[in-house]
């Protein structure tokens, strides 16, 4: 075996096909834009790899058997207590992060829909440090990537266009 100066030789060593970091092939993610009736937007911050202290989207990863919309129902209600109807797909995107030797170890593809809550109480649940509504329009202080912002305005003009 060679030597690999980045050390992403040895973390690939013995992963599974169910490991997230250096994966065999894509993970399917799932996520969400909730929207409350007052135009909020529910924000987490993220307690695991890859974006563990970020603020993002809530989603997680799809499981075996799990439809799309049964998957993100299911992470919302895990991540902030709330139980949704899931909406619309806002946008289809896949996210690649590159290790420092330039090995790839992320590689999700992510399902973003348009989700309204229904019941419950929005609480930190599983995987996450904490749950907000923010108002879209003042972003700024949670850092979001780019491509949440984006997926954010989009769902935002797809509710716009079904009331």
């Amino acid at each position: 075996m060679s030597t690999d100066p980045s050390g992403s030789e040895q973390a690939r060593e013995g992963h599974s096909d169910t490991s997230r970091r250096y994966p065999k092939r894509p993970i399917v993610g799932v996520g969400a834009v909730v929207l409350t009736e007052d135009g909020r937007v529910v924000l987490v911050k993220r307690g695991h790899a890859p974006l563990a202290g970020q603020w993002s989207l809530p989603g997680g990863t799809l499981e075996v058997g799990e439809s799309l919309e049964a998957g993100v129902a299911r992470e919302i209600r895990e991540e902030t207590g709330l139980i949704v109807d899931v909406g619309p797909l806002v946008e289809l995107f896949d996210r690649i992060l590159l290790d420092d030797g330039g090995a790839v170890e992320y590689h999700f593809v992510l399902a973003d829909y348009l989700c309204r809550p229904r019941q419950g109480r929005l609480e930190a649940g599983t995987d996450v440090e904490d749950a907000v509504l923010a108002d879209p329009d003042a972003l700024e202080p949670y850092r979001l990537t780019e491509k949440a912002r984006s997926v954010i305005s989009q769902a935002r003009a797809i509710a716009g266009r079904d009331r």
